[in-house]
């Protein structure tokens, strides 16, 4: 089939290089010139495990090619809208991004193309931005990729979500899909937008429910991992499950859908205390780390914090909306020196730079600390060996919030080492 997808930041560029491994002749287009020679060198925007080989190999193959011009994709038979829509700082979407985008680009498609969302938009959107052209057929599929494995989320989906308002437009759909599965939900696009809505809520309600059963695991004795080993070993539940004690969600993803759902309930004037509830306690326990530095530190003017990992998630190079990079900057203005290792950034920018010290090694960004943060849990991270942290610290305390660093510290008599959900230090 032909196929041009538009919009190539994470979403975009998967999509465009797994349809074309799938055999679709792929047309990818996006407005920025520097994106579009980036790809064409195979420079993706967003470090993903085997994406950038994959891009270079369905160029030489091809079957990919990239395009800032949109008179480009007229021969598309689907047009699948993969924007990434953009959330400001309190997680607040701005979908007349992506709606902008669309509304230009559909002109240039054929009549009886069918435009495929996914980006994340409020539901009600899709039969909006059909009413521009009726000649065309629109639906809406979420997408469901995950940083790090996004690759292989795509090829190997659980199911896919579709929503179509015209029945005969199954088979191209269908056709599209078939390399990767064959298990496709089919449903009105209002219900498959809402499913979106939904599964991000309810993974965000999970977050936050196992973290504040961890802080109560944590002044009464109980384990919270353990507690979540409970939990999960009920058939109700299941292994699955996303509820693992540690940090909050961030990144804007899970709370951009919860937002989107307390807006639409906001309109039409029905109650959501559980939704609003979820992003309270979120934002609460967000502020676990500065918390414990607080009371182990008391005053953090001129100590020297060291912050391993960066990143918004490991097996990726995206710094936006990353947890770990606002600890920095809240660190910073409270008058502590930050040293920060991430095994993905050899570079930040001028205004991190003046704030974060960036380290060549963890050993380096340990040197001297007061304390140490397990901010984005690397692999790599679990080969540092106890020694170093006694070592090269001033003051051999770690939190680790995840407990991804528990084997390897929690008998060491000399660290203090202090997780989500269990009673001061974890194993004393």
């Amino acid at each position: 089939m032909r196929i041009s997808v538009a919009g190539l930041w994470h979403l975009g560029t998967v999509t465009a290089a797994c349809c074309a491994s799938s055999g679709h002749e792929v047309v990818a287009f996006d407005d920025d010139p520097a994106t579009i020679a980036n790809l064409r060198e195979s420079r993706v925007p967003v470090e993903e495990p085997g994406l950038a080989d994959l891009v270079r190999s369905e160029m030489s193959a091809a079957r990919l090619r990239f395009t800032n011009d949109p008179s480009e994709i007229s021969d598309a038979e689907i047009l699948w809208i993969a924007y990434d829509t953009p959330v400001n700082e309190n997680d607040i979407a701005d979908t007349e991004f992506v709606q902008s985008r669309i509304t230009r680009l559909v002109p240039y498609l054929k009549p009886g193309a069918i435009v495929l969302i996914s980006s994340q938009m409020p539901v009600g959107s899709t039969a909006t931005l059909a009413q521009s052209r009726t000649d065309l057929t629109f639906a809406y599929s979420p997408e469901n990729l995950r940083l790090g494995k996004a690759l292989e989320t795509f090829l190997k989906p659980d199911r896919v979500v579709i929503g179509v308002r015209d029945e005969s437009n199954r088979d191209r759909l269908t056709d599209l899909f078939a390399p990767f599965t064959t298990n496709l939900e089919w449903m009105s696009i209002e219900s498959a937008e809402m499913t979106k809505h939904a599964l991000n809520a309810f993974l965000a309600t999970s977050v936050a429910f196992i973290n504040e059963v961890a802080s109560i695991c944590e002044l009464t004795g109980a384990d919270a991992q353990e507690v979540e080993r409970g939990l999960k070993t009920d058939l109700r539940i299941g292994r699955r499950a996303y509820l693992h004690p540690g940090d909050a969600f961030a990144g804007g993803t899970l709370a951009r859908d919860v937002r989107f759902l307390l807006e639409l309930a906001k309109q039409k004037t029905t109650p959501a205390y559980l939704l609003q509830g979820v992003l309270e306690s979120n934002s609460s326990h967000k502020l676990w780390i500065r918390r414990r530095i607080g009371e182990l530190l008391q005053d953090m003017q001129g100590k020297t914090i060291a912050i391993l990992g960066l990143t918004y998630k490991p097996g990726t190079n995206t710094l936006r909306r990353s947890a770990a990079v606002e600890l920095c900057y809240w660190l910073n203005q409270h008058g502590a020196i930050v040293q920060a290792f991430d095994p993905a950034i050899r570079d930040l920018t001028s205004d991190a730079a003046n704030k974060i010290v960036l380290a060549e090694s963890a050993e380096m960004a340990l040197r001297g600390a007061d304390a140490a943060v397990i901010a984005t849990p690397w692999p790599e991270f679990q080969t540092i060996p106890p020694a170093l942290f006694n070592r090269e610290m001033r003051g051999a305390v770690v939190l680790d919030p995840g407990r991804h660093l528990e084997k390897q510290l929690r008998k060491e008599s000399e660290i203090k080492y202090f997780a989500i959900g269990v009673s001061h230090e974890v194993g004393r």
